[in-house]
């Protein structure tokens, strides 16, 4: 397999950190995005969006790091991380639905301003940040993991923003549950960190 990623993307590391949990071996290729390499029309053929990730395994291709986790749990039948029963599936999909919703317009979003300098609106994205993580302390006050008693794909989809999150100038303080979730994932074997910068919160 082949993971074409750059190492500063939270959704890149999405894909990265669990692969590596499912003890896989995955070439991990830099796409150098600042340069230009994911608009090049070999990268565009593997994903029109110009985006990374994106997964090669032989002949498939799998482009978007949620798509990536869903077809890694099915690839490997790994059920724990991806449960195959009705209520269970709809659990873990509503998370990825968070991680593509909420958490990529808030802490991912406050993160690209002071990361990558993007012309994004600081005070209004670190508010969205703090309503999702309001939200998440809730949910958390009273379980170790968001979709089910053990660790699934939906962790792993919210991990590396949430870690990043002080990056943006978003404060994980007061967020008690939180901290202790991201210390899970962290004990994790096989975790691989998510790199920092020293941007916002950790200058």
């Amino acid at each position: 397999m082949q993971l074409y990623h750059t190492p500063l993307s939270g959704h890149a590391h999405r894909a990265v950190l669990f692969a590596s949990l499912l003890g896989l071996e995955v070439e991990l290729i830099d796409v150098d995005i600042p340069g230009g390499a994911n608009r090049t029309p070999e990268f565009l053929a593997l994903n029109p969006f110009g985006q990374v990730p994106v997964l090669r395994d032989g002949e498939t291709v799998v482009a978007d790091a949620n798509a990536i986790l869903v077809y890694l749990a099915k690839k490997t039948g790994r059920s724990d991380w991806l449960p195959e029963d009705p209520a269970g599936a709809a659990a873990v999909q509503r998370w990825l639905s968070v991680a593509a919703g909420e958490l990529a317009y808030g802490p991912a979003a406050a993160r690209l301003i002071t990361v990558f300098g993007a012309q994004l609106d600081a005070d209004e994205v670190i508010a969205r940040a703090h309503v999702l993580l309001e939200r998440l302390e809730a949910h958390l006050a009273s379980r170790d993991w968001l979709a089910a008693a053990y660790p699934t794909v939906a962790d792993i989809a919210l991990y590396s923003y949430l870690a990043g999150a002080p990056e943006g100038n978003v404060d994980l303080a007061p967020y008690a549950a939180v901290r202790a979730f991201l210390q899970r994932v962290e004990a994790l074997p096989g975790f691989v960190p998510f790199p920092r910068t020293a941007a916002g919160l950790r200058t």
